[in-house]
């Protein structure tokens, strides 16, 4: 059964993520028939290239602690305490992850540069040190511990912690050994998927980053791009995998240290008023952070869309309609929000089918416990399974747009001039945030369940269908969510194959950011808005479809 399952995602990542990203990697070391591997020791030697690894490095491990300081708190608020508006400000702090990065760039470059809100009323300027780009990193990264957290802590029964106190345990005692342990696999979960970004920033990087910084992503982008130099590309594509694979045994082995089943609620069961001071004074605070970190950035946003130059009105949104008369579109820009919503939603069948194939394997009874040689080899090769799943994200963009580009373009794989290329990209990132986001509640689900469905005759299907399903509903709504809203703003791969007929929001915010002039940028920031909004309209549908069918908050 497990090996069934685990075909799916197996051959969809062998097809779609395996052979583009050998291809071209191979095209890069490759020279004349014969493998070039002393082009490694020679990039590898290099101080500027060290340089560019120990930045990428520190900034990703700096962003992802700062991450979870700022947004931890804001998941228990969420999962805790209820208040008025709270599905409406679920949404609102989502929306970033969906924004091109090139956009979030922008938007902090606005707030935080030169000529500035901050530079204009406070004399501040931000652009010019690194605390820009960990910051647009939060503002790009918040959810992701909100949702992935917070979906989980929503559903912890606290009457565990409750329990521990009459017994005499503190509050904070209490919390970390009793609330604390169930949350580490989705904690690490969120960290992991943040670090992964993070570590592969490329659009933060580029426009806040100028000169003085950049990541692996940045290098190999100016390599292949800029200076053609497809092996020292293919090095630093190398040098992601080898960095990307240690960080998911580590996470792994870590996992297996911690897995436990969970006592799991409705979420509706444990979300109450705040009550007291102390809940009252975090409650702001939470609210004072993601007002600063997420709400005024997408202000500024709105506010350069609506800002013509005859003053604040709709030139930029009806510019947007009319034919253009350059190169930059062979269409009407707005003709992108039809391409991204339909693109979008194939792209989370695609990712909720594979995905969920993944995590039911992943999930299934641990082999390792059951007598015979061959159960610890399965073992091995689930674990191994698992860290395969995330490579996409710790991949470089740029490598897989190419690799798309130079591997599915004959028989049997001629794909390049299909529309089906697009959503297939967009699920390769998309795939993880399923996985990631369902595997803490499947884990936490007491495996003597499936054990007694089994004893009175049910099939591992229906076991799953009778016994997890209903369980893990809420995890699969926040998965759909994650993959709809990722594969909207995916950037990086999608760049290269959307063919200029049928462009992607995000890839006409770049092309408009490309162009000089006011108008260009000023109907880049307009298709920004119109990306927020389509989002948070999204995002809060999700939010009353999980609460009108499950009765959760």
């Amino acid at each position: 059964m497990r090996l069934a399952l685990m075909a799916v995602p197996a051959a969809f990542f062998a097809v779609f993520f395996g052979y583009p990203v050998v291809a071209i990697v191979g095209r890069g070391l490759r020279e004349g028939g014969q493998w070039q591997l002393g082009r490694i020791g020679q990039v590898l030697s290099d101080p500027d290239i060290l340089q560019v690894v120990w930045f990428t490095l520190w900034q990703a491990a700096a962003s992802t602690a700062l991450t979870l300081a700022l947004a931890l708190p804001g998941a228990y608020v969420f999962a805790r305490f209820d208040f008025p508006g709270k599905r409406m400000l679920r949404a609102v702090v989502t929306v970033p992850f969906v924004l091109p990065t090139v956009v979030v760039g922008s938007a902090f470059l606005a707030l935080a540069g030169r000529g500035g809100v901050l530079d204009e009323w406070f004399g501040v300027r931000l652009d010019t040190s690194v605390w820009a780009i960990l910051l647009a990193h939060v503002f790009f990264n918040y959810a992701v511990v909100v949702r992935t957290v917070g979906g989980l802590w929503s559903q912890l029964d606290p009457r565990q912690e409750e329990a521990a106190r009459v017994l005499g345990a503190g509050r904070l005692t209490a919390w970390r050994r009793v609330t604390l342990p169930a949350l580490a696999p989705s904690v690490a979960a969120a960290a992991l998927i943040v670090f992964l970004f993070t570590f592969t920033s490329f659009g933060v990087i580029q426009v806040l980053g100028g000169p003085r910084y950049a990541t692996l992503e940045v290098e190999i982008y100016r390599q292949t791009a800029t200076l053609l130099d497809l092996p020292t590309a293919a090095v630093l594509t190398l040098v992601q995998f080898a960095a990307v694979a240690a960080l998911l045994a580590v996470h792994a082995w870590s996992l297996r240290k911690r897995e436990s089943a969970l006592s799991l609620v409705p979420a509706e069961h444990t979300a109450r008023r705040p009550a007291g001071a102390g809940q009252w004074v975090l409650l702001c605070s939470v609210l004072g952070v993601i007002l600063v970190l997420t709400v005024v950035p997408l202000l500024v946003l709105v506010q350069r869309a609506f800002g013509g130059p005859d003053g604040y009105g709709l030139t930029f949104f009806r510019a947007l309609a009319a034919q253009s008369d350059s190169a930059t579109f062979v269409v009407a820009p707005v003709e992108a929000v039809g391409n991204s919503l339909a693109y979008a939603a194939v792209a989370t069948v695609i990712a909720l089918v594979v995905g969920g194939s993944a995590a039911a394997a992943l999930t299934l009874p641990d082999t390792r416990r059951r007598p015979g040689g061959g159960a610890f080899g399965l073992a091995q090769l689930v674990r191994g399974f698992d860290a395969l799943l995330m490579l996409p994200l710790g991949t470089s963009a740029v490598t897989v747009g190419f690799g798309f580009l130079v591997a599915l373009d004959e028989p049997p794989l001629d794909l390049r001039s299909t529309w089906i290329l697009v959503p297939l990209a967009q699920a390769l990132v998309g795939v993880p945030f399923v996985i990631r986001t369902m595997l803490p509640v499947l884990r936490a689900v007491d495996v003597r369940l499936r054990e007694a469905a089994a004893v009175l005759g049910a099939s591992p299907l229906r076991a799953w269908r009778e016994v997890d399903f209903p369980l893990v509903r809420r995890a699969l709504v926040v998965a759909a969510g994650f993959a709809f809203t990722v594969s909207l703003g995916e950037f990086g791969a999608t760049v290269f194959i959307a063919r200029p007929d049928a462009p992607t929001l995000p890839v006409a915010v770049a092309r408009m950011l490309g162009r000089a002039g006011e108008s260009y940028y000023g109907q880049a920031m307009a298709l920004s808005t119109i990306l927020m909004l389509v989002c948070a309209g999204v995002l809060l549908a999700l939010e009353r479809v999980r609460i009108d069918r499950q009765g959760e908050l």
